[in-house]
């Protein structure tokens, strides 16, 4: 990761929880202490945070330059690198299920992100709130993007609006994809209520709701529910994934699509290969 992009989560970070210890730091940003260090007292020196025994603090409202809005949830940089080489196999299938000329919805997310790679050199009608995704679909392929308006939200690196009445309401799409933090036998799980208002919208837009998600999240309780099982029409997992679980989701009426994870030892070489 660039230090300019460590720097902004940093900030993201410590306006959502007001103090971050350099340990804790280090984990989030898959850095070790001493860059982490380097980073706060140079972020200190620029008048970016507060340097305090142990880690750092946000700064005073009173002595910010600017006041951003945050959500809850993993930071899009750091969440990406989890589960990479799995992430990029059910993003390659997802993308296997849509058809030249289709509209579709990708809703913002690391493994959504994911799929970018494979729509290239695809031709399809796109509707999607990552503005990470849009950009670089818009940079190295031919589809079709559309964003809605609304705020972009660094942190998840996606766009939200605040209002009833956007862009999306004119979009109908006959797949929507997305992540999710865990989906169990209570639903599709999320980690903000301003993300479920948003992608509830995004969801009334699309036929079927296709969910990608690596075996670790099968069974992974958040603080929120998306929607029940019985609105979801596919799951894109891998083979890691629990046999109990996955007969369960079959259960309510869903579509399994498994992967063949790759083995942990060589799980590079896979995705080099990909």
């Amino acid at each position: 990761m660039l230090e300019k992009q460590r720097h902004q989560l940093i900030i993201d970070i410590l306006d959502e929880q007001q103090f971050a210890s350099v340990r804790s730091l280090s984990s989030q940003l898959n850095a070790s202490e001493a860059t982490i260090r380097r980073d706060l007292t140079k972020m200190a020196r620029e008048g970016q945070l507060r340097k305090i025994r142990g880690g750092a603090e946000a700064l005073p409202l009173s002595e910010k330059k600017v006041k951003r809005p945050h959500l809850t949830g993993s930071a899009f940089l750091v969440d990406k690198k989890k589960q990479t080489g799995v992430k990029r196999l059910i993003a390659r299938k997802a993308v296997e299920l849509c058809e030249d000329g289709e509209s579709i919805i990708i809703n913002g997310g690391s493994s959504t992100y994911m799929m970018g790679e494979f729509l290239a050199h695809r031709q399809l009608n796109i509707l999607t709130n990552s503005f990470v995704l849009a950009q670089e679909l818009s940079e190295n392929s031919d589809n079709q993007i559309t964003l809605p308006g609304g705020e972009i939200y660094r942190k998840q690196g996606i766009i939200l609006s605040a209002f009833e009445n956007d862009t999306i309401q004119y979009y109908h799409g006959s797949k929507m994809f997305m992540g999710t933090p865990g989906i169990g036998e209570f639903g599709v799980m999320e980690s903000d209520p301003l993300l479920i208002r948003a992608e509830q919208k995004l969801r009334k837009q699309a036929d079927q709701l296709i969910i990608l998600a690596d075996s670790s999240k099968l069974g992974r309780r958040s603080n929120f529910i998306f929607s029940a099982l019985a609105d979801v029409d596919v799951l894109i997992t891998d083979s890691q994934a629990d046999p109990d679980m996955l007969r369960m989701f079959e259960a309510q009426g869903i579509r399994i699509v498994i992967v063949e994870a790759p083995a942990r030892a060589g799980a590079e070489a896979n995705e080099a290969a990909i």
